[in-house]
């Protein structure tokens, strides 16, 4: 009998994980790795109050940016860059992304990877499935993670990420893992937790099979000389036009001289209003928000970005 919403006590989560390990048995799961699996699960009240509780106080986007790309951030962005220099260069060959942009989405996912998070990623997504409110969401996410651990991409004991069961130092949920990690150095296994080219080179795949164009940058701060261009702000696609109509409605470079005479399409976007930051943001953006939809976060991978680009 399904476990009920009004029924979450710890036998009812040991029902709940035996009705998960019997369709894991069905989607083709090993069953000695499962008996192995589900002998370690348990069930995790913080991270069911972490997903309740988070944060609603509203940050501005400066705030935001001085915490996610401080000056020491930026600095080891750069002294990354040119550690792996080598091998990233490799992979921006093979993905048309720029090395910068792997390296400010690592440093902004996962510190570089020093915080991939230290929750079992198992018992994680099965509290947070058995919880209820987003069930389905967490319950492809735990069958996922449980695929991973079938095709020994790693080892059960080290199978650690986020509270909401983000992994590795990409901080890939598993349904991300299994679509984008890319065993770049062919030792037969995934390995976004330890091996800095499979992440690099995940985080690549993520970005060009999303749609990333690597001749071209994410978007750059303006300045309007009128209220005109207010009116066309957005992200969806009827607010996507050339950088000549937005010249025409009184968009400029953030120094106030004209807008690059390129024939490109952008968005503008005013993450705190008019009288915040404003961008215009090309398709990398776009790309940069099907990683996370926050525009604070992607504003932040850009910004980083182009701080690594001018070294400092």
């Amino acid at each position: 009998m399904p476990v009920t919403a009004k029924d979450k006590t710890a036998a009812g989560f040991q029902a709940y994980l035996s009705e998960l390990q019997q369709e894991a048995v069905t989607r083709g799961i090993d069953p000695a790795l499962l008996d192995k699996a589900f002998a370690t699960i348990e069930f995790r009240p913080t991270v069911v109050k972490s997903d309740k509780n988070q944060p609603e106080r509203k940050i501005t986007l400066d705030d935001y940016l001085a915490t996610r790309v401080p000056d020491w951030k930026v600095n080891q962005a750069v002294e990354k860059l040119s550690a792996h220099r080598g091998v990233l260069e490799e992979i921006a060959d093979v993905y048309q992304v720029q090395p910068r942009f792997i390296v400010a989405l690592w440093g902004n996912e996962s510190n570089f990877g020093r915080i991939q998070g230290k929750f079992d990623v198992l018992s994680a997504l099965s509290s947070l499935a058995y919880e209820g409110r987003r069930e389905t969401l967490f319950r492809k996410q735990f069958f996922a993670a449980l695929t991973i651990l079938n095709e020994g991409h790693i080892e059960l004991a080290d199978f650690k990420g986020s509270w909401a069961g983000a992994m590795g130092q990409s901080q890939f949920m598993p349904t991300s893992f299994l679509t984008y990690a890319v065993d770049y150095n062919k030792d037969g296994k995934k390995d976004i937790w330890g091996t800095p080219a499979d992440v690099f080179a995940s985080i690549a795949n993520f970005l060009s099979s999303e749609g990333w164009q690597g001749d071209y940058t994410w978007g750059r701060q303006v300045t309007l000389t009128s209220d005109e261009a207010l009116s066309k702000r957005g992200l969806d696609k009827q607010h996507y036009q050339p950088l000549a109509a937005w010249q025409q409605l009184g968009v400029r470079r953030y120094d106030g001289s004209a807008l690059p005479d390129v024939d490109i399409r952008a968005s503008l976007i005013m993450p705190d209003g008019p009288d915040g930051r404003i961008y215009l943001v090309y398709n990398n953006f776009h790309t940069l928000m099907k990683w996370n939809r926050s525009s604070y976060f992607g504003v932040s991978v850009g910004y980083l970005s182009d701080r690594i680009k001018r070294g400092y």
